[in-house]
């Protein structure tokens, strides 16, 4: 369902014209404030102080990542109007999951890893090429940028707490983009006139983004995230490029060509050849974490030390 969501909104922000930190920051604002009455149904009760320290530790840092991220990819989006050709982009971040989790969370990176890279990054060159050799877009090259930030909004995710309300968490996440995108965007964005006839104009994308694709969409991930192995909901979330590019062709007639398709076709491979292998254990399960060793002495634990992928409980 998220990856169905997500493919189409790409769409939704393809025919809006409002400006992306304007459109950015009220359809956030909207997702936020559509989770406030679900959360206070199905998250009763006040969170203590130590529960509200690590609400805003890691929902306020998710939510500057996907500001940074979905503000690229929109910025690609309105320079590119290729959702189809954004969506396949944007679709090359679960190759570089397995990277930074290399880089940041000491994880192997293995021979099935860089082998999907290359083949996603030769899928990434026939898609930006479709028509000819000739530069990339500068709305490929933001649409890629995003991609490179992508990868750490899920490793935050993958690292919340048990104990963070998911409904909460993704309130806070979005408030936090749109507070942020409707500060800049009176900077940045001051040639856009915003009124009433403009938001009418845009209603419907923005509603679409706003309660569909944030408000369900995002909390999906959220939510699904705690419940699924990380490498399965990573080829579920990776479908999200099909429905884009299906999208791209039902509702805006676009064509990439059979080159710009296989290319399409090379990404999907790519991410498939990353996240398919033996899974670990669940998020959660007691098989999570390997016990130590009968003889083995215990030793302290300091946070720079971490290696395990198990997420950070209150107090650590």
């Amino acid at each position: 369902m998220t990856a169905c969501v997500w493919g189409f909104a790409f769409v939704a922000q393809a025919e809006s014209d409002l400006g992306v930190l304007w459109f950015n920051g009220i359809r956030f604002v909207i997702g936020s404030l559509s989770l406030v009455p679900v959360a206070l149904v199905f998250e009763r009760g006040r969170p203590d102080r130590a529960g509200l320290r690590a609400l805003l530790r890691w929902s306020v840092p998710a939510g500057l990542m996907l500001f940074a991220a979905s503000t690229l990819q929109m910025w690609g989006i309105a320079l590119g109007k290729s959702s189809g050709k954004a969506g396949f982009i944007t679709g090359f971040y679960m190759v570089l999951v397995p990277v930074y989790a290399a880089l940041f969370l000491r994880r192997k990176l293995t021979f099935r890893s860089m082998a999907g890279a290359v083949v996603a990054l030769a899928g990434l060159f026939m898609v930006s090429f479709s028509n000819g050799i000739e530069p990339p877009e500068p709305g490929d090259l933001l649409v890629l940028a995003g991609a490179f930030v992508w990868p750490i909004h899920i490793l935050i995710l993958d690292r919340v707490p048990e104990s963070v309300k998911p409904l909460t968490f993704c309130s806070v996440q979005f408030a936090t983009v749109g507070a942020v995108s409707l500060i800049l965007a009176p900077l940045l964005e001051s040639g856009i006139a915003v009124n009433a006839g403009t938001l009418r104009a845009n209603l419907w994308p923005i509603l679409y983004c706003g309660i569909v694709s944030s408000g369900i969409g995002y909390t999906g991930q959220a939510v699904g995230q705690r419940g699924c192995e990380p490498g399965l909901a990573s080829i579920i979330m990776c479908a999200e490029s099909v429905f884009a590019a299906i999208g791209g062709m039902l509702f805006m007639h676009e064509n990439l060509g059979w080159i710009g398709y296989a290319g399409c076709a090379l990404i999907l491979a790519g991410i498939v050849i990353v996240q398919i292998g033996p899974r670990g254990p669940k998020r959660g399960s007691p098989d999570a974490e390997t016990p130590p060793a009968a003889d083995a002495p215990p030793a302290a634990e300091t946070p720079s030390e971490r290696t395990d992928a198990r997420p950070y409980q209150d107090g650590e």
